[in-house]
């Protein structure tokens, strides 16, 4: 019996390592900053953003996730500084995430920018030892393996951009790939696609397309989001869209929708919802995301005005 559950504990572990090893948002076709370090969104002087992410309600253990950034362009120099901080929870296990980026943009012509960016990551993980169960009060092979550990880590990506089109290449947790040690987060790639309509419509659509990669895991993620807007000009740009309503599906048999909402123009209030139909439905009733942008100081002009 003890084996049992020495040999349950590690698969626990295993399986936390590997599934949350890509951190990431349900909403982060809002803004691909949030993916990608080089992805630059100069709308405004600096947006600010937090949110909250319950994964499979229903699950004890299951993952939450607190995540929160800033980014300022500084438009004489063409770059873009940011900060994102993550707090990722999953049992007795947590995540913690600090992540410092530089982005630089290069007007190719009068409707096409290339940007790439780059990431240092603080990377930390713990154990909360008091909820794990096992037979023995101590059991030496199982607490060996669960020793709180810090390190750090890098993200590199690029992108080209116009108004209405996004494509990028992202490469997370890059110096992974070349750690003799087993990393706290292991290397996770993205490729993505993103259009949106930038007309006076009241309504525009947009979509996207993105492939994942973490350990021998593949993904693909397509999204279809329509954008609402009224008073659409205020004498300097567009005005923010009012709100939007999406939907994404991504394979292993798992979709969802998400809804936005311009509280202000410089206050947007995000939530979305997905549902796995896999083995997950039997206990879970779903994820639920909620998030909270502030725009500061809206621009004159911009180089690249959608959201």
């Amino acid at each position: 019996m003890k084996k049992i559950l020495v040999v349950l504990t590690y698969i626990v572990v295993a399986i936390t390592a590997v599934a949350q090893s890509n951190i990431r948002l349900n909403n982060f076709w809002g803004n691909m900053y949030y993916i990608n370090p080089a992805s630059i969104y100069d709308k405004y002087d600096a947006v600010f953003n937090v949110s909250a992410q319950k994964q499979w309600l229903g699950i004890d253990g299951a993952p939450t996730t607190f995540f929160a950034s800033g980014i300022t362009y500084l438009d004489s120099y063409h770059t873009q500084l940011g900060l994102i901080l993550i707090q990722d929870k999953i049992g007795y296990t947590s995540i913690t995430n600090v992540n410092a980026s530089y982005a630089y943009d290069i007007p190719l012509d009068r409707e096409w920018q290339f940007h790439f960016g780059a990431g240092a990551n603080y990377q930390a993980v713990s154990y909360d030892i008091s909820k794990v169960s096992i037979a023995n009060d101590y059991d030496p092979e199982v607490f060996e393996g669960l020793k709180d550990e810090a390190g750090f880590n890098a993200d590199l990506g690029i992108e080209f951009a116009s108004n209405s089109l996004k494509l990028g290449a992202v490469s997370q947790n890059f110096s992974s790939v070349f750690l003799k040690a087993k990393p706290i987060q292991t290397n996770t790639n993205f490729i993505y696609a993103k259009y949106k309509q930038n007309t006076e419509n009241i309504v525009n659509f947009g979509a996207g397309i993105c492939g994942i990669q973490y350990a021998d895991i593949f993904q693909m993620e397509m999204s279809m989001t329509s954008y609402f807007k009224f008073n659409q000009y205020n004498g300097l740009i567009d005005k923010p869209d009012l709100f939007d309503i999406g939907v994404f599906y991504r394979t292993g048999s798992e979709g969802g929708l998400t809804l936005g909402f311009n509280v202000t123009d410089a206050i947007h209030l995000s939530y979305s919802y997905d549902y796995h139909f896999g083995a997950l439905s039997a206990g879970s009733y779903g994820t639920n995301e909620i998030m909270i942008t502030y725009n500061l100081a809206r621009k004159p002009t911009c180089h690249n005005c959608w959201y």
